[in-house]
């Protein structure tokens, strides 16, 4: 008679994502999305740094989808994908966002100047602005919560 071994395991246990996590993924996803709007409307404008081409958007998208992607990762558990997001969305990404209007606003001696030449098109694109950092500045903390981070190193 020989001994058959088996082994019998448990159903494996799925662990829940943390909300911390789920906020995170919704932040990115709201700042890519502030940012295609904020694109398009420089696009259709014609001026700011696209111009008045769909050309130039392309190289954008492709970044965003990038971001996408890599936020899909993140979003299964990804501890590569988070520190990615973190040094790309997080890092580089804001910087670029806040570099340009505090120039501005560094250079100027008169700041009656700055809101006097608004327009709705120029207060869209400020208020779209202002989601896209606020977005990134809630995603990036939340996936570093307590929760977020035991979830992310249990993966």
């Amino acid at each position: 008679m020989t001994d058959t071994a088996f082994s019998v395991s448990a159903p494996a246990v799925r662990a829940v994502r943390p909300r911390a996590v789920t906020v995170a993924f919704a932040g990115l996803v709201t700042a890519l999305g502030a940012g295609v709007a904020e694109g398009l409307l420089r696009a259709v404008r014609g001026g700011g740094e696209f111009g008045a081409t769909a050309t130039g958007l392309l190289p954008r998208l492709a970044i965003y989808l990038a971001v996408v992607g890599v936020a899909l990762y993140m979003l299964n558990g990804s501890r590569v994908a988070r520190a990615v997001l973190t040094v790309g969305i997080g890092v580089v990404g804001l910087v670029s966002l806040i570099i340009e209007p505090l120039a501005v606003v560094l250079s100027t001696d008169d700041f009656g100047t700055l809101v006097a030449g608004y327009t709705p098109e120029s207060a869209a694109l400020a208020s779209l602005r202002a989601v896209h950092v606020l977005a990134v500045v809630i995603a990036i903390p939340a996936m570093y919560t307590p929760a977020a981070h035991r979830w992310f190193t249990q993966r």
